[in-house]
């Protein structure tokens, strides 16, 4: 592995330990704070709708003025948006901050194009569930530290944690180099538009999105109110799923796209069945293991991007998929915030009947339109 990568999966790894240390409390926290369960879900919508605007603008600015000052940008917004997030302290505050955090989604075309640059002798698959791995692996440690403090200085404290975490791995992303800017298509929205094969694929990176992302929002509520289950609990089962990110990512960076694609899914019902079910604690820990396989689904996806498209226009098609996927994110809290309005048990059988029927159209299709 190359300088410049490993500089982005020592960054990675350390901003997973930040952003992991409070993401699955989330939730928790905007309840605390006096959100609705329909709040919550319309609060993390926003978040979603905040991440889809920027990823094509941010890809067609990567593809133009290049990859690494985007990226700077993008860690330095961070920093600032968990500064506000842990001096808040109504739900209004806190709320812009959460949103003012999801902005920085706009890195996620740049840090892809500059991954795959960065990758040489790697293949684009390894590449993206070695970095996403790398993530993940701070997430380990993450929800434990935030379950830790939670229980002792409470769920705010978790914020300033990872405040000073952020500032450590800004540190170290100054430190990777510029990559060259490729030569651009005069219309490269137009020659993007006009790939059967990659507009093809967008319908079913959203379905995919939207139906391995249902049961995620909100179970942590679910666990807490439904089932009794305490914050430190909850922090366990967050490093569980990181540990899940990180054996799932590598795992499938091995396997054939398609059998991956397919164990993703599965993986991810057989999570919301257990969440559902199942009380005792090792078969939750099972569950949220599995879960990991969304991540590794996510990383699959975003390789195929490269092999759909021109150089040139790398950044503005991982824009759009982005954006795409961020669609999802917008749609899916929010249907999962009415699902628990009406009953809490809505969200997993929705959920499971959803990734079912996806992955049933994974399985039948023989010779997927997007396949390399």
């Amino acid at each position: 592995m190359k300088r410049d990568l490993l500089l982005v999966l020592v960054s990675l790894t350390t901003w997973g330990i930040g952003e992991s240390a409070f993401y699955f409390f989330q939730p928790l926290y905007l309840q605390e704070l006096g959100a609705s369960p329909l709040a919550i879900g319309g609060i993390l919508g926003a978040m979603g709708l905040a991440m889809t605007v920027v990823h094509i603008p941010a890809g067609i600015l990567a593809d133009r003025i290049g990859r690494r000052q985007l990226m700077w940008a993008s860690w330095g917004m961070g920093v600032i948006a968990s500064g506000i997030m842990a001096a808040a302290r109504s739900l209004m505050v806190f709320a812009c901050g959460m949103i003012l955090y999801s902005l920085t989604a706009f890195v996620i075309a740049p840090l892809n194009s500059y991954t795959t640059a960065a990758r040489h002798k790697l293949t684009v698959e390894r590449a993206m569930t070695t970095t996403t791995a790398g993530f993940f692996l701070g997430g380990i440690a993450g929800p434990l530290i935030g379950g830790t403090l939670a229980g002792h200085f409470g769920l705010r404290s978790i914020y300033f944690f990872s405040f000073f975490i952020f500032i450590a791995s800004t540190g170290v992303i100054l430190f990777i180099s510029p990559q060259p800017i490729e030569e651009h298509h005069p219309n490269p929205a137009g020659n993007l538009l006009g790939n059967r094969r990659f507009v093809a694929f967008l319908p079913y990176l959203f379905l995919v999105y939207l139906v391995l992302l249902l049961p995620q929002p909100l179970a942590p509520n679910y666990l807490q109110n439904q089932r009794g289950i305490p914050l430190s609990t909850i922090g366990v089962l967050g490093s569980v799923t990181n540990i899940g990110n990180v054996l799932l990512n590598l795992a499938f960076g091995l396997l054939p796209f398609r059998v991956g694609l397919i164990l993703g899914q599965a993986f991810v019902g057989t999570f919301a069945v257990l969440v559902w079910k199942f009380t005792q604690l090792p078969i939750l820990i099972t569950g949220y293991f599995l879960l990991g396989g969304f991540r590794a689904v996510r990383s699959l996806l975003v390789a195929q991007v490269q092999k759909l498209v021109n150089p040139s226009n790398l950044g503005l098609a991982f824009g759009v998929s982005e954006t795409i996927g961020g669609l999802a994110l917008v749609a899916a809290p929010p249907l999962a915030g009415a699902l628990y309005t009406v009953n809490p048990d809505a969200i997993f059988s929705t959920a499971v009947l959803l990734i079912t029927l996806v992955l049933s159209f994974t399985l039948i299709r023989r010779n997927p339109i997007w396949k390399s």
